[in-house]
C-alpha cells in the first residue's frame, strides 16, 4: 500500500458520522424590499435603476452605442450592436453585457444569474448590466436558495457588485479582475 492510500484510509476511518442540517427558523424582514435592495446594491458598489424599467435600460444601450461602446444584450426585448458569438473568444473586446437576474435578495445586493450562453460573459466584459424584475427580490439568502435550481450543465452565479478586490492595507479596487461597474435596472 502506497503512502497515499495509507492517508486515505486513515483520513476514511476517522470521518466523522453523517448528520442532518439543523432547522433554521429566520424571519424574513419583507417590508420595502427595493428600498433594501438599493442600500444593499450601494455597499457592494452597484448602482440601482429603479424607474422606467426595460424602456429606460434600452435608452441607456442606446447612448452607449451612441459613444461607440459595444454592447451584447442577452436580454430579450433589448438590442445592443453586438451579436452573441458562437466562441467566447469574440467577447474579449465587449464594453458592456446586459444580462437578466433571475433573483435579486435585499440583504447582500446579489442577484442571481442563470447564465445558459457563454459563462465567461459577466466576468469578461468591462461593464455589466443585469435587468431585474421588481417581483423578483427576495428578503434574504435563506429564502433565495430554496428558489434556484440548475440543470446539469449550467452556470448559476450570484452576482453582488462589479469585481472588488482589496490588499492587507485595505485598499479596495473595484474592477481588478472582472467588470469595472454594474447597473441594475428594475422592471
Amino acid at each position: 500500500m502506497t503512502n497515499k492510500h495509507t492517508i486515505l484510509a486513515a483520513l476514511k476511518q476517522s470521518a466523522l458520522d453523517q448528520h442532518a442540517m439543523p432547522a433554521m427558523d429566520v424571519v424574513a424582514n419583507n417590508d420595502d424590499l427595493v428600498g433594501q435592495f438599493n442600500a444593499s446594491l450601494k455597499t457592494v458598489a452597484g448602482t440601482l435603476h429603479s424607474e422606467g424599467g426595460l424602456a429606460a435600460l434600452q435608452q441607456a444601450v442606446d447612448e452607449l452605442i451612441q459613444q461607440n461602446m459595444q454592447v451584447i444584450s442577452l436580454l430579450d426585448g433589448i438590442k445592443g450592436n453586438r451579436q452573441v458569438p458562437e466562441t467566447a473568444h469574440d467577447l474579449a473586446d465587449i464594453d458592456y453585457a446586459v444580462i437578466p437576474g433571475d433573483l435579486g435578495v435585499a440583504e447582500n445586493g446579489a442577484i442571481w444569474v442563470n447564465q445558459p450562453s457563454h459563462r465567461v460573459t459577466p466576468f469578461i466584459c468591462e461593464n455589466l448590466i443585469l435587468a431585474l424584475a421588481k417581483d423578483n427580490i427576495v428578503a434574504n439568502m435563506h429564502q433565495a436558495v430554496k428558489q434556484v435550481a440548475l440543470q446539469p450543465g449550467e452556470l448559476g452565479l450570484f452576482i453582488a457588485g462589479p469585481s472588488k478586490t482589496a490588499d492587507i492595507e485595505q485598499a479596495l479596487v473595484v474592477g481588478a479582475h472582472g467588470a469595472c461597474s454594474l447597473n441594475v435596472y428594475l422592471y
